[in-house]
């Protein structure tokens, strides 16, 4: 069989996560029309089998940030995680808005200064591909939005820019092309083994996954600045028991998050008048979890502001779910050694650090929280702290949630 991993690359609002959920056959990465809605590497797992004259195939897409220019420690991490993309792949496809070069400049027109910035980056994205010594696709999306008269020079244009292997014209979003592509693809992987198991069609563990869907509701939800200034961290995830085959009601999943901010406007802008926002925010996205779950849901919500969370460096790094899973590891050794961990150092020698986000684990034998590096912000208004249930009066029961895995059905009732 051929294997390996292939990077999508591109600037921001390319389509690249519309793709990787559109070759997955599972929502795995939230899309906005809002610059910047990835923030970490996504990995998506497509299983080709075999057909006559084709060998079977285990394809990992790499969905990564929009490649820009960092103004802050949140953007330099998210370009960090577009370069660590590129060292181990076998295949980048650099993805483009094709919608966006349908109208070439005329002739004595200037550029206005967002055009200009976004050539800028155009030739940004060009300066990280160059290096790169593997095969290079490009992949031109939305070409539903662009006459096919105006699709050839368009190719001409970015084929003399780059050798690139090849050239494909897609629609992410109405799935055109994509047979076509994963075809190309396959024909460039070499021979190899299989890196995941059959049935998984992502890395991402569902706490993650559950994170991001709340963060989804903000980036539909708001404007301005908030999309930008927000961070989601589930804080417990109590998975349910097993339910009674004579039962009719699904098991009840109950997760606590966090949603910080960086202002206390921001914070009055995501509760809004008397809670009204907050609540539309985890309504929405609790039916999105359950979907993804496959159980019922019972949604708390808290909104903290840590001022300029993303110039903080500690607590970027902590936002990445790879990081939480390691202070969960660590939690457990710590308890399996009966440590206290409230002893353990939280923040770095000699350096400030604000209130880092705290994974809380909710298995047996785990502590209930872990420090912090101050007191939490204390809720004195119901509206800042809200609960989303669909049952009343939930049994609890503790586990771990584990990544998701392909063909996945909610538990019969």
């Amino acid at each position: 069989m051929r294997s390996g991993f292939i990077s999508i690359l591109g600037r921001p609002n390319a389509g690249k996560s519309t793709l990787l959920n559109a070759l997955i056959g599972e929502k795995i990465a939230i899309v906005s029309n809002k610059p910047q809605t990835t923030r970490n590497r996504i990995q998506g797992i497509v299983e080709v089998p075999a057909r006559k004259g084709r060998s079977a195939a285990q394809i990992v897409f790499v969905d990564t940030p929009g490649v820009h220019r960092p103004g802050s420690q949140l953007d330099r991490r998210m370009m960090q995680e577009v370069y660590e993309a590129l060292e181990s792949r076998n295949i980048v496809v650099l993805m483009v808005d094709a919608a966006r070069y349908s109208e070439p400049l005329q002739p004595g027109q200037k550029q206005s200064p967002r055009a200009q910035r976004e050539s800028n980056e155009d030739a940004f994205v060009l300066q990280l591909i160059q290096k790169l010594d593997c095969p290079v696709f490009l992949v031109l999306n939305k070409i539903d939005l662009v006459l096919r008269s105006k699709l050839l020079p368009l190719i001409e244009r970015f084929s003399a820019l780059y050798p690139f292997a090849e050239v494909i014209p897609i629609s992410a979003s109405k799935k055109d092309g994509l047979d076509t592509l994963l075809m190309k693809l396959i024909e460039y992987l070499p021979e190899g083994q299989r890196y995941f198991p059959k049935e998984q069609f992502t890395d991402q563990p569902e706490r993650f996954l559950v994170a991001e869907l709340i963060r989804e509701r903000i980036l539909l939800e708001t404007g301005e600045e908030v999309p930008y200034a927000s961070a989601v961290v589930v804080e417990r995830f109590e998975e349910p028991e097993a339910v009674s085959a004579k039962s009719s009601k699904l098991p009840l999943t109950r997760i606590s998050a966090v949603i910080y901010c960086e202002r206390s406007g921001q914070k009055a802008i995501l509760i809004g008048k008397g809670g009204t926002k907050l609540k539309s925010i985890g309504a929405a996205a609790r039916k999105e979890i359950e979907s993804l779950l496959g159980t019922r849901v019972y949604l708390e919500l808290h909104v903290i502001v840590e001022e300029n969370w993303r110039e903080s460096r500690y607590f970027v790094d902590s936002l990445d779910w790879r990081k939480q899973l390691e202070d969960l590891a660590l939690v457990r050794q710590g308890s399996e050694e009966k440590v206290d961990v409230r002893t353990q150092p939280i923040k770095k020698a000699g350096r400030k650090s604000g209130r880092v986000p705290q994974v809380r684990p909710s298995v047996p034998g785990f502590p209930a929280t872990q420090p912090q590096t101050g007191p939490r912000a204390r809720l004195s208004s119901k509206e800042s702290r809200m609960k989303f249930p669909n049952v009343t009066n939930p049994d609890r029961k503790s586990g771990v949630p584990g990544t998701k895995k392909r063909g996945e059905a909610p538990p019969s009732p």
